[in-house]
């Protein structure tokens, strides 16, 4: 059985410049089966082998995408994805790869099997979060992972408030806060003591970044219920950042409004993808020391 990909655009991670090799691998396994695109992320000069086109044209292009680094190309290439139907795998030459699943080692034969029908389907949904000034809206972003609000300056804390749904839930000292999905709970969220939530749950959890209290612990909530983050009228300045990206300023006149985005991404896996197995392999769980 064939698929009907005839178009697959390789994202390829930023500090891939000099391994051209292994880009060039990757890219005569797929020549053999659908025409391919490439774009590299940020890269000082163009490789001498491969034609990189932007990513814009690249995702119109493109009836499959795949990634070609670690996590953050893929979130990358996800965010890029937005409101497309395209569906997205991620080879890895990162360290984790809880997302970019597909070992650079074993590549030619899952990327051979994805072309031929044979791999599984998943489902992640983005969060967006609106920024607004006052009460007007200023602009809008998309995370796939976390959306967190953080202190402007090093080793301080910013005081802040949450609620949902109309109702407070706590007012905060911390670094910051991380509202997450299930897809970014093993990121920086789970560093911070948040839970690992499985990826078909329709949650977002709230993960204060180093809270200045003893009391304190993650909270998980229905994705469908908005959260709001407001600065409190003591704090320092802070930032908003969207999978690490889009950063900018947030004031006490500020307010971040996030809620589920609507259209899902959707993710290939191999064919026998165990989620439980990746964290394991990933987190080391089950090994003697």
């Amino acid at each position: 059985m064939t698929t009907g990909f005839k178009s697959t655009g390789l994202v390829v991670r930023s500090d891939m410049q000099a391994r051209e090799t292994e880009i060039m691998q990757v890219v005569d396994v797929l020549a053999r089966h659908v025409e391919v695109l490439v774009h590299c992320l940020d890269f000082d000069a163009p490789l001498e082998t491969v034609t990189s086109i932007p990513l814009d044209r690249l995702v119109e292009e493109s009836d499959l995408v795949i990634s070609l680094g670690g996590d953050g190309t893929l979130l990358t290439a996800a965010r890029a994805l937005v409101d497309k139907n395209t569906p997205l795998l991620g080879i890895n030459l990162g360290r984790l790869g809880f997302l970019a699943d597909v070992s650079f080692a074993d590549f030619e034969s899952y990327l051979e099997a994805v072309v031929e029908g044979r791999y599984s389907v998943e489902s992640r949904f983005f969060i967006e979060g609106e920024y607004y000034a006052d009460d007007e809206l200023i602009s809008s972003n998309i995370a796939l992972n976390d959306i967190i609000v953080h202190s402007a300056e090093s080793a301080s804390m910013i005081e802040y408030e949450i609620s949902s749904g109309g109702s407070l839930i706590h007012v905060q000292r911390s670094d910051g806060v991380i509202v997450t999905t299930p897809t970014g709970s093993t990121a920086y969220a789970m560093s911070g003591g948040g839970p690992i939530m499985h990826p078909s749950l329709e949650t977002l959890a709230i993960v204060p970044i180093c809270p200045h209290t003893l009391s304190n612990r993650p909270i998980v909530l229905p994705a469908a219920q908005e959260i709001e983050v407001r600065l409190g009228p003591d704090s320092l300045d802070a930032k908003v950042s969207f999978d690490g990206h889009s950063t900018r300023s947030v004031q006490h006149h500020n307010r971040i409004r996030i809620t589920r985005y609507p259209q899902p991404i959707t993710l290939l896996h191999p064919e026998d993808y165990d989620y439980f197995e990746v964290l394991r392999a990933k987190l080391y769980w089950s090994t003697n020391y």
